[in-house]
């Protein structure tokens, strides 16, 4: 689905990686290694220095923007509603390309555990965990084959993050999509995860089995990583 051919882009250097459709994959590790640089890679948010980047076998700089990003979605820590409606959100992506139909606002709110009568509550009136719900049936009324996280829970308190996780995970599994994401909070990493790349110092210094590695590490870096 996925492949990274020699990439750099500061602070990442020599990034070789293939990730398969349906994998659900964490970069984690220390701040400032690069985690979130390597995420907005993948939609073209930036775009590298040297390298090539192919998606569905084609190299990504060759993609138009808007459709790559309608395939790949982002979710960031920070929700980022446009000003408006509910309603307004979420069809505001769909409707660029003339694929927005009335009967999916209800669907999407079913999706992410919201009432129907949200729909016409304005978005900055909602709580933290609302508008991140909100974000992510945003994301998912383009209906994307790559959902990409950054650090989705990170701003929520405690029962927030674990109820966001929740419908995280339910939307994965529903619509078998290829997950990607940025985190620090390890035992969510386990939890949502099947494969991890521990990055430090720009590079990937460890790739596998994401439970694996947190149990048994094959790389100091990565027991000292785990010790502090």
């Amino acid at each position: 689905m996925f492949r990274f051919e020699n990439v750099f882009q500061h602070p990442l250097r020599e990034i070789n990686f293939t990730i398969e459709k349906n994998e659900k994959v964490i970069f984690f590790g220390p701040s400032g290694a690069g985690k979130s640089t390597l995420l907005f890679l993948f939609n073209r948010l930036q775009d590298p220095d040297q390298g090539t980047i192919l998606y569905q076998g084609k190299p990504i700089s060759e993609q138009p923007i808007p459709e790559l990003r309608r395939k790949v979605g982002l979710v960031l820590q920070s929700p980022n509603l446009f000003p408006g409606t509910v309603l307004d959100n979420l069809k505001y992506g769909p409707a660029l390309h003339q694929g927005w139909e009335d009967n999916m606002a209800e669907k999407l709110l079913d999706y992410v555990r919201l009432p129907h009568n949200y729909l016409h509550k304005d978005a900055d009136q909602l709580s933290g965990g609302e508008q991140q719900r909100v974000s992510l049936a945003r994301t998912l009324a383009n209906s994307p084959e790559v959902l990409l996280l950054d650090e989705p829970t990170s701003a929520l308190d405690y029962r927030t993050a674990e109820e966001i996780e929740a419908v995280l995970k339910r939307l994965i599994d529903e619509n078998k999509l290829t997950m990607i994401m940025v985190t620090h909070n390890l035992s969510q990493a386990a939890r949502l995860g099947t494969r991890g790349l521990f990055i430090k110092e720009g590079r990937i210094q460890e790739d596998g089995p994401i439970k694996n590695m947190l149990n048994s590490p094959q790389t100091n870096m990565l027991a000292e990583f785990l010790k502090e």
